[in-house]
């Protein structure tokens, strides 16, 4: 069995129509307009193809294909179908949509699996709209309450849990994905390591940590022109100041470790005002805990000693933690299994991006298939993988699936 290439490329088309960007992108925020209209459009594929679709109370859309055995635990595939501004066509819907084409697929074949195989698209994992991210994974796992989910409030201060009810997509707690045998994510890489190693697809090894902090720099606002330097407290000197060495503390960790500032704030920003107020992201990653620990303490020790050099004040809330999560070995061992009964060349690699699969680790086995990105570029609009690599990677999908769902008959 092989996947129908042309119709996974026409999904993925047809699903970039929604939100997309003047350059080629998607701008498709969890809970906005845009992505009730991407699972409206997948509800209705979903359906088409034969399956129960329900969804629960953090908006997680979940779609049952039947077993022959109705007591065994199923095959979960899933992602999402969010996006961060300005991103790529492929994050997240390649994994919902290479789903969709393993069941479309198994439909053409009439092929029967022992275990149910379900399909998942799970709400916010970008957190590019509500912070932190992967919300929906890790609320349905009990990472997070349903306190925490419901009250977290964008820029404009709309709510995760109003937004979820404007948009009709509130569902019941009972809908809440159960146990499963096995969860599967496919994802575009991200990253360059495939592209530089020359082959289509990866296994992945597990999910580095991630933390987030927020930095806030509180100095005194003062005209521009008649505050003598030697006496200002300006927020943004002692904030740069910082943000540069968040990076040099990054690379004194060595090549695994990853810094970003990523969202910068100031106040009042005026041109002939000098800033009061600055507040900015910090984004560290590692795959040892112990050393993501240790960025934050070297953190807090740098800005210490910024704050008295430039007479200001600066807190630090790390208000999100992802730990570095493993993959279990049985499940790789699988998708490696099925990438060599398909005649690829590949690569084992760790993920320096989150996802579903860490909270889905959790709680089941789990494993990711990364497919090669051009260029190592996402989050933008000039994200890109190509038909082949697209379709050599939904194939390994379609291959695992049946090995963890136990093909019956076709």
């Amino acid at each position: 069995m092989r996947i129908n290439s042309a119709r996974l490329q026409a999904s993925l088309e047809t699903m970039a129509q929604i939100g997309r960007t003047p350059g080629g992108g998607v701008t498709r925020l969890a809970l906005s307009d845009e992505d009730k209209a991407a699972r409206d459009l997948l509800a209705r594929w979903l359906a088409e193809a034969g399956l129960t679709v329900q969804v629960d109370d953090f908006g997680n859309m979940l779609a049952r294909r039947p077993g022959s055995d109705p007591a065994a635990a199923p095959v979960r595939l899933g992602s999402h179908l969010d996006t961060v501004r300005q991103g790529g066509r492929f994050d997240g819907a390649l994994g919902v949509l290479a789903a969709l084409e393993v069941v479309r697929t198994l439909n053409d074949a009439g092929a029967v699996t022992r275990r149910p195989i379900e399909i998942v698209n799970w709400t916010n994992e970008e957190g590019a709209r509500f912070e932190p991210a992967m919300l929906g994974s890790g609320a349905a796992t009990g990472r997070f309450t349903k306190a925490f989910v419901y009250g977290r409030a964008d820029r404009e201060g709309r709510t995760f849990g109003d937004e979820l009810v404007r948009i009709g997509y509130c569902g019941d707690p009972a809908q809440r994905p159960g146990p499963a045998h096995a969860y599967l994510e496919l994802h575009i890489e991200q990253g360059p390591v495939l592209e530089e190693a020359g082959v289509p697809v990866g296994v992945v090894e597990g999910i580095i940590g991630i933390t987030w902090c927020q930095v806030t720099v509180e100095g005194q606002s003062a005209h521009a022109g008649t505050m003598p330097l030697a006496r200002r407290r300006d927020a943004l000197q002692a904030a740069a100041h910082l943000v540069l060495a968040t990076r040099e503390l990054a690379r004194q960790a060595g090549p695994d470790a990853r810094a970003t500032v990523g969202r910068f704030i100031v106040e009042p920003n005026v041109t002939n005002v000098i800033p009061g107020r600055v507040s900015f992201s910090v984004d560290f990653r590692h795959p040892e805990a112990a050393l993501l620990d240790r960025l934050v303490e070297q953190l807090h020790a740098r800005a210490e000693q910024v704050a008295a050099a430039e007479g200001v004040r600066i807190s630090i809330e790390r208000f999100w933690t992802s730990e570095p999560t493993p993959f279990d070995p049985a499940v790789k061992e699988t998708i490696e299994a099925a990438v060599r009964e398909l005649g690829m060349p590949f690569q084992r690699l760790w993920s320096g991006a989150g996802h579903d699969a860490k909270y889905m680790q959790d709680c089941c086995p789990s494993g990711m298939i990364f497919v090669r990105s051009q260029g190592g570029l996402s989050h933008c609009e000039q994200e890109a993988s190509t038909p082949e690599d697209i379709a050599a990677g939904a194939n390994v999908l379609l291959a695992a699936t049946l090995r963890l769902a136990e093909l019956v008959s076709h």
